[in-house]
């Protein structure tokens, strides 16, 4: 056979295995989906694991530290959600009062431009409820799969431990045994981008959430909570997390204050994520920004709502995978960022 019959048999067969994998992925996308979570829940501790070992502080104590710490925040958050939530569900009716209201001013003044529109089009488009639903989606699909808590937190836990154990094994290992580079590599790079997305994200929810509290929008404190979770959704998620706060300032406070809070939105994401974001995460992430997008949407197909937010990390997964060989290191080069700028930015 020669080598052009080879190279092809040898692609068809890696996109045919590609396919069932991705296939088998999103079938078993309920169980894999909680041990994810936990693999990069249990990578973004490992630095304060570190710390808490250098300190003197015995490895089992340091993971138990950890783990309550995890799951103190955890329950923090969700008795904080879920009372926010249910408040604006029980005041839903009075905004769609107010809702009637501004959607009667408006028809009246269509009308005076010479443009009919239907009251009930209207009632449609500006529904809170269903605003609300856009950002609840995600809300919801990180809240399934945390609806198996025991099993994240226990699987958090036994990572900790083998990877306080994990320098002794591979002391230990041969010359044939897998790189530790490659594997030190991965955790760093992963490491680097939660730990630069997460301070960002904070940022941006806190002062989304001074910013609203000022206005007199509803819920600051929920929207700032909103922003910060979505801001780890690529390229889409700050303009999800701004819709709902922006239609209940509108029906709330009226039009003046509703782009006073947009504003706010636009100060953020600019500063965030065209300012600092892009000087920071362009060593934290080697990831081309196409890539990035395509990557959301297919980790978000292959598993719902938390593919979205691990999509990222997933992809540079793969990226470091293909690196790793000499044959596939073209299609790495591709997925990373313009290797010129790359080299002015240094």
């Amino acid at each position: 056979m020669n080598k052009p019959a080879e190279g092809s048999a040898s692609l068809l067969i890696s996109s045919a295995a590609f396919v069932v994998v991705i296939a088998g992925m999103q079938a078993a996308a309920s169980l894999l989906v909680p041990f994810l979570l936990a693999a990069f829940v249990a990578i973004i501790c490992l630095p304060m694991l570190s710390w808490l070992i250098h300190k003197q502080v015995p490895a089992g104590l340091a993971v138990l530290c950890i783990t309550l710490a995890i799951v103190l925040i955890g329950l923090l958050i969700a008795a904080f959600v879920s009372s926010s939530l249910a408040d604006f569900s029980h005041n839903i009716p009075s905004y769609q009062e107010r809702l009637k209201a501004l959607t009667a001013d408006a028809l009246l003044w269509l009308s005076g431009m010479g443009l009919a529109v239907s009251s009930q089009s209207m009632l449609d488009v500006l529904d809170p409820s269903a605003a609300m639903g856009m950002a609840g989606k995600l809300l919801s699909g990180l809240g399934n799969a945390l609806a198996n808590t025991f099993l994240i937190v226990l699987t958090v836990i036994f990572l900790l431990i083998e990877a306080s154990a994990l320098p002794h094994k591979w002391s230990a290992m041969d010359e044939n045994a897998p790189s530790k580079h490659g594997f030190e590599t991965f955790i760093s790079s992963v490491g680097a981008y939660f730990s630069i997305k997460t301070w960002i994200s904070l940022a941006t929810g806190i002062f989304i959430a001074i910013w609203l509290a000022v206005i007199g929008v509803d819920y600051p404190l929920l929207w700032g909570l909103v922003a910060f979770l979505f801001n780890f959704v690529p390229n889409i998620g700050s303009i999800i997390a701004a819709i709902p706060a922006l239609l209940l300032a509108l029906v709330q406070l009226g039009g003046g204050d509703a782009l006073l809070a947009g504003l706010g939105y636009i100060i953020a994401n600019v500063v965030m994520g065209n300012v600092i974001e892009p000087k920071f995460m362009g060593r934290g992430v080697g990831l081309s920004t196409l890539v990035v997008f395509i990557s959301l949407v297919f980790w978000g197909w292959v598993l719902g709502p938390v593919g979205m937010l691990l999509s990222v990390p997933l992809t540079m997964i793969i990226k470091l995978a293909l690196e790793s060989r000499q044959e596939t290191q073209w299609v790495a080069i591709l997925l990373g960022p313009d290797i010129k700028q790359a080299e002015a930015k240094r």
